[in-house]
């Protein structure tokens, strides 16, 4: 008994001794790789190889995974809920993971999904999240019963979830995603596109510059901007009101149908400028939109996903599983297709 105890003092001093100044490490998942070798944790310990069982005290328990297809179950059944908006939670939650991960810069290596920064000021007061808490406040409950997984990996596994059950396409997962601690991770404000950059061009060239910053070009950016087929807008969070299309709670290509079918004018209000079906004004389109029909290498993919859905939910799938994986440097599984 004293040998077992004298072991596992030394493998604890092993660790700390093992540590960066200034660093300490709470548990045996944590510490650096040399550290490890140690000792093993599976239960009991292994210290030193020499193989002494669970009568040991280990440093840590084994981390525990997340059972990823209950995450899947849990999160499919929150998602109708008759009093949000068109009866359903899910445009929300492709909100919420799209701005999470919009964010990542290509130079400096800043931004992205992993870290789940909205949930600390200021990223969380920027106004292109505004609304966004609602998002944040309903997948709580999923975090409190699976506290092995990352909020970031539950806020792009929610959207994903959400397009799917939408009737959307299938979007590789991988886990592996993790949280940070504070909000001097938060990136600042201005990542995000907007819907008006005062002119045509100035819109077009304000589009190309945000999603060319995060290293996509111009068919990816006209993919994901086909998940303007959910939800609507609101007057209380962007400034602008009204859905794109008539099944906002439906993933389709009718995003494009509508750009490229539809005659659209400028909508005669207070609000800020946006447009509207000619036919009935119950749709809306915003400046980005239909900047996109005005530019020839925009258009030319705007008029393919218009006639071709299957096309269209190929190309979003992949787009889609860069953007949520931009700066994600840990992930489990083989890398990303880019």
């Amino acid at each position: 008994q004293l040998l077992i105890e004298m072991l596992g003092r030394f493998a604890s001093h092993a660790v700390r001794a093992a540590a960066p100044a200034g660093r300490r490490f709470l548990s045996a998942a944590a510490a650096p790789r040399s550290a490890k070798t140690f000792f093993s944790v599976a239960g009991g310990a292994t210290i030193l190889g020499l193989g002494l069982a669970a009568s040991v005290p280990t440093l840590a328990a084994k981390e525990a995974k997340a059972d990823w297809a209950k995450v899947r179950q849990d999160i499919a059944a929150i998602l109708d809920e008759e009093a949000y908006d068109d009866g359903s939670i899910g445009p929300v939650l492709v909100r919420l993971a799209w701005h999470a991960s919009g964010t990542y810069d290509a130079t400096s290596k800043t931004g992205g999904s992993d870290g789940a920064t909205m949930r600390f000021t200021p990223e969380a007061g920027h106004g292109a999240n505004a609304g966004l808490a609602e998002a944040r406040r309903r997948l709580e409950p999923i975090k409190a019963k699976h506290p092995e997984a990352s909020v970031s990996d539950i806020w792009i596994l929610a959207s994903i979830v959400a397009i799917e059950e939408m009737g959307g396409p299938k979007i590789p997962f991988r886990a592996g995603r993790t949280d940070k601690n504070s909000g001097e991770w938060c990136t600042p404000d201005g990542r995000l596109p907007g819907a008006d950059g005062g002119t045509k061009p100035g819109t077009i060239h304000h589009v190309r510059e945000i999603f060319y910053r995060m290293g996509l070009n111009d068919q990816e950016i006209v993919a994901l901007l086909g998940a303007h087929a959910l939800g609507r807008c609101h007057t209380d969070r962007s400034g602008y009101s009204g859905p794109w299309t008539r099944a906002p709670t439906t993933f389709s290509n009718e995003y494009f149908r509508l750009l490229t079918e539809v005659k659209w004018v400028k909508k005669a209000w207070k609000g800020p400028m946006q447009y509207e079906n000619a036919d009935g004004g119950d749709l809306m389109m915003l400046p980005s939109d239909l900047a996109i029909i005005e530019d020839p290498d925009f258009k030319k993919w705007v008029e393919v996903y218009a006639k071709d859905e299957k096309k269209f939910f190929a190309d979003f799938s992949k787009a889609y599983q860069k953007l949520t994986e931009l700066g994600c440097r840990n992930l489990e599984g083989s890398k990303g297709w880019w």
